[in-house]
């Protein structure tokens, strides 16, 4: 026979302590999920959904007969055959190999230059190297097609000074690098913003240790600074990666004054727009921009497990 004895006073209140605890903890918990409720809420609605309403069209197709029915991934199969939207990848592709290492050598060059305290009025050339890239995509692109033109811009004004013919800049074979400079000009400041700050936390003793060893400013930067610099490169690049894929602003605000040589397939992201509010095909416009996105996300995975394998080595 089981007998109960009565709690103690010390076993009381031992148990009270330990409830107080659990109460405290539990408080604690649900005061860190408010905190950050607000920030899971727009993610939710400002990234999750679109994504998975965007899944959702692409697996559906809109005929004249029949309507809207599903289709499973016969949207994906006919993206993989799609020359138009390949053409653009690539193009894309071509675009992300010239233009962002230049950019980023840019931006190396003048941090370091920024950081090397031997310029006067250091503030002044890093808010001018930065200041492009507070002016809006729309509004940058929208300067520089003005400079671009033949007939009514900067180019025609020099040919009418000069007497030359200058090659259009937005003509076929140019259009692309016209592009790239645009971009270079945008993010240039952008990258030397990061690269700048990874540069001002080196201790300085390392600098002072490597002057007394007579190191110069070039070994310096190649023993020193570059192997400080490639968490912060590999960021950059990273960045600069998905921007890429994504190039869409500069295209569309050129579209009307070089409509022959842009199209409407000229980037992925471009070519999704054409066929979402030109062409009303919501579902492959939906397919196009997934599969954009997923290689989009695939590269960029690969170039950073490729760069942290090259730091860890």
């Amino acid at each position: 026979m089981t007998v109960l004895t009565p709690e103690t006073g010390s076993d009381a209140g031992a148990a009270g302590a330990r409830r107080r605890i659990r109460r405290g903890r539990l408080r604690a918990r649900w005061t860190g999920w408010g905190f950050v409720a607000p920030f899971f809420l727009v993610f939710l609605f400002a990234l999750v959904a679109p994504i998975v309403y965007a899944v959702y069209l692409s697996l559906f197709q809109d005929k004249l007969i029949g309507g809207n029915r599903f289709a499973g991934f016969a949207n994906y199969t006919e993206a993989f055959k799609d020359p138009q939207f390949w053409a653009g990848f690539e193009r894309v592709a071509l675009f992300l190999v010239v233009q962002v290492p230049v950019m980023l050598v840019l931006a190396l060059a003048v941090a370091f230059a920024v950081d090397s305290a031997r310029l006067h009025w250091t503030p002044l050339y890093r808010i001018a190297v930065f200041l492009p890239y507070a002016v809006p995509a729309v509004v940058g692109a929208l300067m520089w097609g003005f400079m671009y033109g033949t007939q009514f811009g900067l180019v025609s004004e020099f040919d009418r000074w000069f007497h030359v013919n200058l090659p259009d800049p937005l003509g076929n074979s140019l259009m692309l690098p016209a592009i790239g400079n645009i971009v270079t000009w945008e993010y240039v400041g952008y990258n030397m913003l990061i690269f700048y700050s990874a540069l001002r936390v080196i201790p300085h003793d390392i600098y002072e240790a490597a002057e007394l060893d007579n190191a110069g400013a070039w070994r310096i930067i190649w023993h020193i600074k570059l192997p400080a610099l490639r968490p912060a490169m590999l960021l950059a690049t990273v960045f600069s990666i998905i921007g890429s894929f994504q190039l869409f602003t500069e295209p569309a605000v050129l579209y009307p004054i070089a409509k022959d040589q842009i199209g409407s397939a000229y980037t992925p992201n471009w070519y999704a727009y054409n066929l979402s509010f030109n062409g009303q095909e919501y579902n492959y416009s939906a397919t196009i921009a997934i599969v954009m996105g997923l290689l989009t996300v695939i590269v960029a995975y690969l170039v950073q497990r490729l760069g942290q394998r090259k730091q860890g080595a």
